[in-house]
């Protein structure tokens, strides 16, 4: 018999519902929408317990990264089951404010939106140290405080978040961070099952992936213009998204 936790079987803790929100990459406005539908699931529903977990990518390519980290702030403040994780794009944009460099991933892969969004712009005749001065002082101390202090994985039931994947046959406590922000080859086609099934992003799908070992919740929110989520409540699961327009 194989060893691990097939999807079907996987069971949330008793009593507790999971939100799990795929990568937002500064779509303000669907993660407004996303968190207005999970809040009136929440008051209709009353279940005993929640938690809405962010699998991290908050920044780059959309509109409005400034506005998804002050969004999260508050609402992490206001609310500890709110559960926000770390991903790729968003160390990486820590990375630039502390070592700039024109191959890094904030300046090839949408950190110019990014750095607009607090006001500060790019172009073919600026040069880059002015750019990142201009980008380190408009940053707020505690937007970079909050990408800093965000977790890498958590595991709720038979469940383990995180935001690109897991090292297969490494246990989950051992896991380097660099897997749980990065990985795709060794994860993805990995066939058998894991300790946990696993609940991702990082890695844009047109649908999402429910799969008997992980889910992929990156349904491309800053091109799509949809926001995915997946929730479970006990041996039930279901996605909701949020949309454009």
């Amino acid at each position: 018999m194989a060893e691990g936790v097939h999807l079907e079987a996987a069971r949330a803790p008793e009593g507790m519902r999971l939100y799990a929100i795929g990568d937002v990459h500064g779509r303000l406005d669907l993660l407004e929408r996303m968190l207005g539908t999970i809040r009136a699931e929440i008051k209709r529903d009353r279940p005993a317990d929640w938690r809405i977990i962010h699998l991290g990518d908050y920044v780059d390519r959309g509109p409005s990264s400034r506005g998804v980290i002050d969004f999260l702030i508050a609402a992490g403040a206001a609310d500890p089951r709110i559960v926000t994780l770390a991903g790729n794009h968003d160390i990486g944009f820590l990375d630039f404010l502390a070592r700039p460099s024109t191959d890094s991933l904030f300046m090839q892969y949408g950190g110019i939106e990014t750095a607009a969004s607090y006001g500060v712009s790019f172009g073919p005749t600026r040069d880059l140290g002015r750019f990142h001065a201009d980008l380190v002082q408009a940053v707020p101390a505690g937007h970079a405080d909050f990408l800093r202090s965000r977790g890498f994985g958590v595991s709720f039931g038979d469940f383990f978040f995180c935001h690109a994947g897991i090292r297969p046959g490494v246990p989950l406590d051992m896991q380097h961070p660099d897997d749980l922000v990065w990985i795709r080859e060794g994860f993805l086609h990995h066939a058998g099952l894991h300790p946990k099934v696993v609940v991702h992003g990082h890695t844009i799908t047109r649908v999402p992936e429910l799969l008997a070992n992980r889910v992929n919740v990156d349904s491309g929110a800053w091109r799509s213009g949809v926001l995915t989520a997946f929730v479970a409540e006990g041996g039930q699961k279901r996605l909701i998204a949020a949309t454009a327009g």
